[in-house]
């Protein structure tokens, strides 16, 4: 049996160990008396009303959703800032080669040896500008995504109080008219059925 194989054993054993051992210690020691006092329900003091059991809104998991997709791609503006701020120092044309050869190195992740060529003003010119275009495009392809969802009104909180509100105002002020004949009777002298309609 190798180390690394013996080590990964010894975690196991003793992280299941120091799981189970307090889990039974504490069945074991703890007093185990209920009554109607501690079984009942609470919440903050209050009577719980109905049942605790509802269904949230999808749009919560949605909003959060949106949240986690925007703050993951926000952070590749990390390493973009880290490279184009590198980029804008070796533009510099007064820069010394001195100088020059420690941010090329630091911008191409070497040890401080002098292995890579110091880059030039002009190629880091033409790099902050190939990293400025690629910040633009992918920041542009974000606001494509964020008007979408915008317009959708996914972002929209009240959107489903502001449905139930409009459907409700509109009920409450629909004309009652007659179905099928006039207002005098129905078919068949039978007296008429009334029916709510929409304006």
């Amino acid at each position: 049996m190798t180390d690394l194989v013996g080590h990964f054993l010894i975690f196991t054993i003793v992280a299941t160990v120091l799981l189970v051992v307090p889990l039974l210690v504490g069945r074991l020691v703890r007093p185990w008396l209920p009554t109607e006092e501690k079984d009942s329900i609470y919440e903050c003091g209050e009577p719980t009303i109905g049942t605790s059991y509802i269904q949230f809104d999808l749009r919560f998991y949605v909003v959060a959703l949106l949240f986690i997709i925007f703050d993951v791609e926000v952070a590749f503006f990390f390493p973009w800032a880290l490279v184009f701020g590198g980029a804008t120092q070796l533009m510099d044309p007064t820069l010394s080669a001195e100088a020059r050869s420690g941010l090329t190195d630091k911008l191409l992740n070497l040890p401080s040896s002098g292995l890579a060529e110091p880059i030039s003003a002009e190629t880091a010119h033409t790099l902050a500008l190939t990293g400025l275009c690629d910040i633009l495009v992918f920041f542009g392809v974000l606001l494509v995504g964020f008007a979408y969802v915008w317009k959708r009104g996914d972002l929209d909180w009240v959107r489903a109080m502001v449905v139930h509100a409009r459907q409700a105002r509109t009920n409450s002020t629909s004309l009652l008219i007659p179905r099928g004949g006039s207002a005098s009777g129905g078919p068949g002298g039978t007296t008429p059925r009334e029916t709510a309609v929409v304006p």
